[in-house]
């Protein structure tokens, strides 16, 4: 509001400085009410920035932006034309149901790359099981394998900037449906590579279905 106050009108007549002072109390007034009405918050609510004034907030901000999301990245072709996936996953993947493939994509920042990272996973149309999951990072405009397990079942997802890999685990006899737990892996971006952080082990319960239900007695 400097230029406002009137501190720099001073005349050397009495009446002219009334008058000044007058004119300066009634402006400060008149910009306070239109501050209050514009619903201030205080120091950080102070209206529209001029130009000048939001070049030199941009010049202060760090230029740290996030990752860029890729559009659409097209993960079937991605597996398909990849040296590193076995011939038997790549037979195993074709469409479900009409040009519908088993694949699920995620996208994170794991790798520290510009570009989010791109984990696929393929599995069967039956039973929807695991049989291969993969990480691929962006690197000078295509994208190379970094990761990759097919030890079905499997499964890799993204948890807070690391790569977490589940493995389900059959007892003689389990059915495709039923396994008898899981072990969970969790990788971690190092030196250009996943290394495992650590890993645990669950057991799935039994629930027993044949056992009949006593009656109640009576």
């Amino acid at each position: 509001m400097r230029g406002l106050t009137g501190e720099g009108s001073a005349r050397p007549r009495a009446s002219i400085q009334a008058v000044s002072t007058a004119l300066a109390v009634l402006a400060a007034l008149g910009l306070f009410a239109s501050a209050c009405g514009a619903g201030g918050t205080g120091a950080r609510d102070e209206g529209p920035a001029h130009s000048d004034s939001v070049a030199g907030a941009a010049a202060a901000t760090p230029s740290a932006e996030p990752s860029k999301t890729p559009d659409a990245v097209d993960a079937v072709r991605l597996v398909k034309d990849d040296p590193k996936v076995s011939p038997e996953v790549k037979r195993e993947l074709k469409p479900c149901v009409a040009d519908e493939y088993p694949v699920d994509v995620s996208y994170g920042n794991m790798t520290g790359g510009s570009a989010d990272d791109v984990v696929v996973n393929v599995l069967t149309c039956g039973d929807a099981v695991g049989i291969g999951s993969y990480v691929y990072r962006e690197q000078d405009g295509s994208y190379q394998n970094v990761f990759k397990a097919e030890e079905p079942p499997v499964y890799a997802e993204i948890d807070r900037g690391d790569l977490v890999v589940t493995k389900q685990v059959y007892d003689k006899g389990d059915p495709v449906s039923s396994p008898s737990g899981e072990n969970v892996i969790t990788y971690r971006w190092t030196s250009g590579r996943f290394d495992e952080e650590y890993r645990t082990h669950n057991d799935y319960g039994k629930v027993v279905g044949d056992t009949p239900t006593p009656e109640p007695a009576s």
